[in-house]
């Protein structure tokens, strides 16, 4: 039967299946739309059993699909990326608003669909090419103004809407883009849900569940113990932790919500872990939060995990709530209507200064709370327990709370929190639950600490209104530091609050031994060969570090605001060696406009003034409104060429406003104030042709001569922080989330960033060339702190310690230069923090080199 297509006259897509005169006639046919298409949206999910009825051929492919939506400008289809084209997807060069163009489709046969008969005809797209000639905004100035949601679906009749679950997998929901620990999609639920038995008509069941009695957690593990097979009772528990989720997929499974959460609940009689499980977590698990109070029924009593698999556990039972067999019934039972009889614990806090993390002994768990003044970009590195194929996002983040001059350094992780995470910037005030505390001891007489992630830490900042309905708001750990908060001098931590740009912590040993030592058994150098195959396999904002043997050909500078122009190279006559089995290379000079030019009279370099920064670009309005982001997604696009401001509507930014969150309180917490405090102060196919790598084996050059804008480090805003946190964050999955490739480039680098030295580096074995970043940091400098050791300032001390000495000024950067032929043949073990940008780009960040001695 044909379906009328809403589409308008000259649609690409309608001529290109000729629609609805023809179709495809076998299961193998093929139409290539020659014209250009923009991709709008692309969505992830894990594959089940049924992958290789629709990809026999790419059963090796990587675990993930993608669907995808792609649009001409008139109407929009849904389609399937086929697997041979993932690797596209996750180096991010297949991303929202690019062009494409010789899109090859391939229709999908009525046994393979699984779009529950809705009519749409359902497509793969097993070709394309990615048009690099065209903006990287192209699709943002294509719909400009525009608001997708109202374009057509492409065979859908009328407002008639295709199904919002996966194409080719029978799964429940999409997973994030770049992470599989946070919730995605509408089908996740923020309220409740509603109890289908409460307008039922049999209300002899509710009746008989209403006559059972109360149990409390004790009398349910003496019942289990004792064997009983029947466990009945209603409990009536206090959430004390939430761990994230725990998504357990796996293509052998056809699971269609293949979640887990953990939560640790307590009464009057002792503590125990209470699993949700699966469908149940889509549910609930955004409804529950630590302090919730939830009335349980029809649950499930198990040996604990931790017990099952022979590790230490201090609870030896775990209730298990699941949406069958039995089907749990929960409940949230409001503050207000807590019985006194139950005598429900109070949700536990141990808040640590940061002073007192200071001499906190290592694997200590504690709670946290302080200023943010550094929000790195989101990064992404293996999961090792995952046998290396799960990625984990991070960022790294540095607290104040005015006890100590030394910043609190959170590593962290993904919290199943995303709307949280979307919203802390510089000058928010950040409460982190549940955080593990490690020290590392790159010599004997330097140590570093920093907090990082359990399965159980969870996040609340301000902006959102988290800290005002949580209880921590009285314990005076946190009540000491509202009072600095409100002492702080905004002008003075506003200069030096930082957003984005690279950053490593903690440093590395100043010492080759120390260094080879303290990898732990981890794979040691790397030819450039290997480097080169390992950074093809790096996938969008994966982070890792490698070590190479190498000298150095070239050193330039760069000064802050000039990264498009290669500043300076200073070259020397590279001399014979036993060890370099390659032949001298000479080093070609480059004098173009730039800020620093060297003089061939004199090693003296000359300084011109850079270019004013840009923090007062012309700028346009991508958000109405300070929204959390997921309100703020389905806004119509604009142009980028906007000359509107996009700064955010809420203009005001003050510290003494954040600070209101904790002082707000309920009428019925007036009167048990103190009292409380008290307490809780104690506690592939042949038609397919994906691209052929930026990364030819034929190339032999790595990395970035100059600093990407992603590599720069960014003076905060306050009044476009909502812009700006989006903008250094990861590649939005919808295009109505997705900012021009430049917006980077209208913030002020910080004060920190002067600019950088590149290095070119060549592998001793192979010859393979290398451009590495070099971003030595000195005295004064907060952002990159140098290492504690004194040295001469030496290019092989600055080389070993990463930073200038802290005892005396830096050398400047023309002295630098003139210096540099003191590693003329100098053997040197380089270590490098890789960095896979997306799009082509990878930053390769010299962290040490250790000279080789003979």
């Amino acid at each position: 039967m044909a379906v009328t297509v809403a589409c308008r006259p000259g649609c690409v897509l309608q001529r290109t299946f000729s629609w609805p005169t023809a179709s495809f006639p076998r299961s193998d046919s093929s139409k290539t739309c020659r014209e250009p298409l923009f991709l709008i949206s692309i969505e992830r999910y894990a594959k089940d059993l049924g992958f290789a009825v629709f990809f026999p051929e790419a059963i090796h492919a990587s675990d993930s699909i993608y669907d995808a939506t792609v649009s001409d400008g008139d109407c929009k289809l849904r389609v399937t990326i086929h697997p041979s084209l993932n690797t596209l997807v996750e180096k991010n060069e297949l991303r929202c608003g690019c062009q494409l163009r010789n899109v090859t489709f391939s229709h999908v046969t009525g046994s393979e669909d699984r779009n529950d008969g809705d009519g749409c005809p359902t497509y793969r797209v097993v070709n394309l090419e990615v048009d690099v000639e065209a903006s990287c905004d192209a699709g943002l100035q294509a719909f400009s103004g525009m608001d997708l949601d109202t374009l057509p679906w492409f065979g859908q009749e009328g407002d008639k809407q295709p199904s919002l679950l996966p194409l080719r997998a029978r799964r429940g929901s999409y997973l994030p883009m770049w992470n599989n620990q946070d919730y995605y999609g509408e089908m996740w639920r923020e309220c409740p849900p509603i109890d289908p038995r409460a307008n039922s008509e049999s209300d002899s069941c509710e009746d008989t569940e209403d006559l059972q009695p109360t149990v409390t957690l004790q009398e349910v593990r003496r019942a289990y113990l004792c064997r009983s097979r029947v466990i009945k009772g209603i409990l009536i528990v206090r959430i004390l932790r939430k761990s994230r989720l725990f998504y357990y997929g796996k293509a052998e499974r056809n699971c269609e919500c293949p979640y887990k959460a953990v939560l640790e609940v307590a009464d009057k009689s002792g503590q125990a872990t209470v699993v949700l499980w699966n469908s149940l977590c889509m549910d609930w698990y955004r409804c529950v939060h630590p302090g919730s109070i939830l009335k349980l029924a029809r649950y499930r009593v198990k040996e604990s995990y931790n017990s099952r698999t022979g590790q230490k556990a201090k609870d030896d039972i775990e209730i298990s709530l699941n949406s069958r067999n039995p089907s749990a019934d929960i409940s949230i039972i409001l503050e207000t209507d807590v019985l006194p009889q139950w005598h429900l614990p109070h949700t536990p806090f141990t808040f640590y200064c940061g002073k007192e993390i200071l001499s906190c002994p290592v694997g200590s768990t504690c709670d946290v709370i302080g200023l943010v003044v550094f929000v790195g970009r989101t990064e992404r590195t293996r999961n090792k327990d995952g046998q290396g194929t799960e990625l984990w996002e991070y960022r790294w983040l540095r607290l104040e709370d005015g006890t100590t001059d030394q910043p609190i350094m959170v590593k962290l992780f993904s919290t199943s929190q995303p709307e949280i995470h979307s919203n802390i910037h510089p000058m928010s005030i950040l409460v982190c639950t549940n955080v593990q505390l490690v020290r590392v001891t790159p010599d004997r007489s330097t140590s570093f600490q920093y907090l990082t992630n359990t399965s159980l830490t969870q996040v609340y900042c301000t902006g959102s209104g988290h800290h005002s309905a949580m209880s921590y708001r009285r314990l005076r750990p946190v009540r000491r530091f509202i009072q600095w908060v409100q002492t702080v001098d905004e002008n003075h931590l506003f200069g030096r609050a930082i957003i984005g740009g690279f950053f490593t912590y903690p440093p590395l040993p100043v010492s080759l031994e120390q260094y080879m030592r303290n990898r732990n058994g981890e794979p040691g150098l790397v030819s450039g060969g290997e480097l080169r195959r390992e950074v093809e396999n790096l996938q969008y904002r994966e982070s890792r570090m490698f070590a190479i043997q190498a000298t150095v050909n070239a050193v330039t500078y760069t000064r802050s605001g000039e990264e498009e122009d290669c500043s300076a190279i200073t070259d020397w006559p590279t001399q014979s060696t036993p060890s370099a089995a390659y032949p001298r290379i000479p080093v070609t000079c480059l004098s173009p406009p730039s800020s620093i030019t060297l003089s061939p009279k004199s090693p003296r370099l000359k300084v011109r003034q850079g270019p004013l920064r840009c923090g007062r670009s012309p700028k346009r309005r991508l958000f109405r409104s300070a929204e959390p982001p997921k309100k703020r997604l389905a806004l119509p696009l604009h142009s980028s060429q906007h000359t509107d401001s996009d700064e955010d509507a809420d203009r005001d930014f003050s510290l003494w406003e954040a600070s209101m969150e904790f002082l707000k309180k309920n009428e019925e917490e007036e009167d048990s104030d103190d009292e409380e405090d008290e307490e809780d102060s104690s506690s592939s196919t042949s038609m397919v042709t994906a691209p052929s790598s930026p990364l030819s084996p034929h190339r032999l050059q790595l990395g970035l001569a100059r600093a990407a804008r992603e590599t720069v480090p960014r003076q905060f805003c306050p009044q476009r922080r909502v812009v700006q946190t989006a903008a250094v964050g990861l590649q939005p999955g919808r295009l109505q989330a997705t900012l021009p490739i430049a917006k980077l480039d209208t913030f002020a680098p910080a004060d920190c960033y002067d600019g950088h030295y590149t290095l070119t580096l060549r592998a001793l074995i192979d010859g393979v060339v290398v451009d590495a970043l070099f971003l030595p940091c000195g005295p004064g400098n907060l952002h990159w702190c140098p290492y504690p050791h004194s040295h001469n300032n030496s290019w092989e001390a600055i080389l070993s310690h990463g930073s200038f000495s802290p005892s005396s000024p830096p050398p400047a950067p023309s002295d630098l230069i003139a210096m540099a032929t003191q590693l003329t043949s100098q053997r040197l073990v380089c270590v490098l923090e890789v960095c896979q940008l997306g799009g082509g780009k990878t930053e390769m960040v010299l962290i040490r080199a250790f000279p080789l001695r003979d």
